[in-house]
Order: structure tokens, then C-alpha cells, then sequence
């Protein structure tokens, strides 16, 4: 069954990356009446030579910096901005795309297992329930975030817009919040205790948002460092 659930990732990968990339290419020709060439600046130069779609993926890099801790609840860390505020409709849109394109795989991948859709504050869910479906989770929910990642650009190639949208199966997500915050409060209690700086282990995104929450609630800071796969969490003492 695990082979079948990856490949039906790899298929979907596959198929969903080349739609995806097919827009591609050239982009519109700089128009030669509008000025010569000492009329522009280098800058202003350089940004004509881009194509739309290059210019959309220079807005997408510079969007995303460290903001993959702010990615999987909606409040910043590390000094990130907050997300901006989505309309309901669209989250809803979201909901359904995301919806029907896991529904997609989980027949691709001969597994059952039932959708819910959700909205929560300013984020999309959708969780497959009613099944034991760990071949969708994998060892420390690497196959989820995974699948996560090719649901989210499935809703991109369809909505142009970038999305939040959270994947769960199982309510893996919800039991590792609950073990995760407890993760958070103890290494608070520990530093407040030592005085010294308390490094975590390696986590996923989602796992290192729990985690600040947890640190913020105990009135502590914490910043994340390194980079994946082996980013993690450090707790700090006051001042």
C-alpha cells in the first residue's frame, strides 16, 4: 500500500509540475517606442527584459523568505509579517479545488477515506477521515507534508494565487499539536529554570509553529534556525 500511495504522489508530482511549468517561457516583447535606451534606468531595463511569469516568481521568492513558520497557523514568528487577510469565498474555493484533487489520489491509489472540508480563521482544511491511512502520513509526517506541498500547488495552478491550505489525514496534525505544545511549555519551564538558551530538536514547519505558540504563551521568545530538513526551534530566557 505505500508504494502505491507514493506513486500516485509521483504521478500527480509529475503531471501537476508540467501543467504548472507549460505557462513558462517567454514573456511579452518590450515595446521599442516608449523610449530609447537612455531614457531607462538599469533598473528599469533589467525589469522590462523579464516576463510576466518571471516577474510573478521573483514576487513568490522574495513573499516566502523564512515565512514557512508563519505558513502553518497564521501568526508570524521570527519577525515574518502576517499573512493578509483572505475573503471567506475564496478560502472556500480553495477548500473544494484541494477537496477534489486528494479525492483524485485516494483513487489513483485504490485507498478509502472520506473528505472534510473546513475554514479556519484565515486558512483552508481539508482532512480525510473515516480510514487508517498512515501510507498518507509516513514516518514523522513526511509523506503528509509531502502531499501537502503537491495539494497546495494544485490550488495554485488553478486559483494563480498562493495558498495556505492545511492537509490532515487522521487527525495526525491535531494529536501532534496536542504533544507539540506540551514540547513547547516544557522546554519554556526548562529555560526559564536555566537561564540558558534550549535548542529542539529538527522539525517541520508546522510542528516549529506549534512549538512558538507554546513559548509565546509561557512568555518566552523563540526563533527558528538552520535550514530544512533540519531547521529548528530555540528557546530563549527572558531579556
Amino acid at each position: 500500500m505505500v508504494s502505491q500511495a507514493e506513486n500516485a504522489g509521483a504521478v500527480a508530482s509529475g503531471d501537476t509540475a508540467d501543467q504548472a511549468l507549460a505557462g513558462e517561457g517567454g514573456g511579452a516583447p518590450v515595446d521599442a517606442g516608449a523610449g530609447g535606451p537612455d531614457e531607462q534606468s538599469p533598473d528599469e531595463q533589467s525589469r522590462d527584459e523579464q516576463s510576466p511569469d518571471d516577474l510573478d516568481l521573483v514576487a513568490d521568492d522574495e513573499a516566502d523568505g523564512d515565512s514557512e513558520d508563519d505558513d502553518e497557523d497564521g501568526a508570524p514568528s521570527d519577525g515574518e509579517e502576517a499573512p493578509a487577510e483572505v475573503d471567506l469565498a475564496d478560502l472556500e474555493q480553495e477548500s473544494e479545488i484541494a477537496a477534489d484533487y486528494v479525492e483524485g489520489l485516494l483513487d489513483v491509489a485504490d485507498l478509502d477515506g472520506d473528505i472534510d472540508m473546513d475554514v479556519e480563521s484565515d486558512r483552508a482544511l481539508v482532512s480525510v477521515v473515516g480510514a487508517t491511512l498512515q501510507e498518507l502520513i509516513g514516518p514523522n509526517g513526511e509523506v503528509l507534508e509531502a502531499l501537502q506541498e503537491l495539494t497546495r500547488l494544485a490550488v495554485h495552478r488553478q486559483t494563480g494565487a498562493r495558498t495556505r491550505i492545511m492537509l490532515d489525514v487522521g487527525g495526525y496534525r491535531a494529536r501532534r499539536r496536542v504533544e507539540l505544545t506540551e514540547v513547547g511549555q516544557d522546554a519554556a519551564e526548562e529555560v526559564k529554570t536555566s537561564g540558558t538558551p534550549r535548542r529542539l530538536d529538527a522539525m517541520t514547519p508546522f510542528e516549529r509553529k506549534v512549538v512558538h505558540d507554546a513559548v509565546a504563551a509561557a512568555g518566552l521568545r523563540s526563533e527558528s534556525e538552520g535550514e530544512e530538513p533540519n531547521r529548528r526551534v530555540v528557546v530563549f530566557p527572558v531579556g
